[in-house]
């Protein structure tokens, strides 16, 4: 974990900005001794996003999947898959 004074954003932007790109990991910024701040690159940013939502629609599947709604088995769905690939509905 990196954590640097919120000056430094000012004073070594583009080093933080490299390090941020380069080792895909956030910069921790604080103010008067207290996190402020996080600076990530855009990629790990939309990275982060995409696991978040991704997250989001599991949890929805298994709320429903625990209150009974259908839910189909992986061959189930390969199968209809297979079918709407071959032109079939």
């Amino acid at each position: 974990m990196v954590i640097k004074p919120s000056a430094c954003l000012r004073n070594e932007y583009n080093k933080i900005a490299e390090f941020c790109k380069t080792e895909n990991q956030p910069v921790f910024l604080t103010q008067d001794g207290e996190g402020d701040l996080v600076v990530m690159s855009i990629e790990a940013y939309s990275y982060r996003e995409q696991m978040l939502d991704l997250r989001e629609k599991l949890l929805e599947a298994e709320a429903r999947r625990l209150k009974g709604e259908k839910a189909y088995s992986i061959d189930e769905v390969n199968s209809r898959l297979e079918d709407i690939i071959n032109g079939g509905e």
